[in-house]
């Protein structure tokens, strides 16, 4: 059974995402002890680059993160499971399919845009977290529920009920957690097909780049 330490393969995956919620916590209670939302958007930063040394301080423990080139349709399937999860993610909205509700992150300024705020935002929604959390959601946690030795599970030996768990969990992570359980599903299923995680990272990625896209078109500020 492997033992869990801060220098183990665990803590690896599980660290990176342990910083990112624990921002999020602090955020909340500083907000619950009357901090201004305006005040607390640069925690954003804060946090994407905490998350960032953590990944870049493990990262020679990602070996499912070594390149191997997925081929064409692969790629393109991955870019359209994103583009769909994106669809389903702003229709997915009836009262039953939400947890409580979101403030969102308002990037305005007298009703001008933050440029700075709306790059930290973009990027680490895009390129951070996607990385962050398919390394932790799927590479570790759907695993490891088969086998303390995770890495020694392929990701086609996963069982129904170890993929299931751990998209109800990663739904439940968003306050629109019925459009997060359809997201971790369509992520979930990638890896599982392909046995290769960047393919997962690169849809969610892509649904994470689309909707802030969107958010930035529209101005739906809750959705961020």
């Amino acid at each position: 059974m492997t033992k869990f330490s801060l220098g183990s393969d665990a803590a690896a995956r599980i660290v990176p995402f342990a910083i990112y919620m624990a921002f999020i916590v602090v955020a909340d209670l500083l907000a619950r002890a009357g901090l201004d939302p305006q005040q607390l958007r640069w925690l954003y930063p804060v946090k994407i680059i905490a998350v960032l040394a953590a990944l870049w301080c493990y990262r020679r423990r990602y070996s499912e993160l070594a390149w191997r080139w997925p081929g064409a349709a692969a790629t393109l399937m991955a870019v359209a499971t994103g583009v769909v999860v994106w669809y389903l993610w702003i229709s997915l909205h009836s009262d039953w399919m939400v947890i409580g509700t979101s403030a969102g992150f308002v990037p305005l300024n007298d009703g001008v845009l933050d440029w700075p705020l709306v790059a930290w935002r973009l990027a680490g929604g895009a390129l951070v977290v996607p990385v962050m959390e398919e390394l932790f959601w799927r590479s570790f946690l759907m695993r490891w529920l088969a086998s303390s030795d995770f890495l020694a599970v392929h990701p086609s030996k996963v069982i129904v009920a170890h993929f299931v768990v751990t998209v109800i969990l990663f739904g439940l992570e968003h306050n629109l957690w019925f459009a997060g359980v359809v997201a971790g599903a369509a992520y979930g299923a990638l890896y599982l097909r392909t046995g290769n995680l960047w393919l997962a990272i690169l849809a969610h990625a892509v649904t994470n780049g689309v909707l802030g896209g969107w958010i930035l078109a529209t101005g739906n500020w809750t959705y961020w």
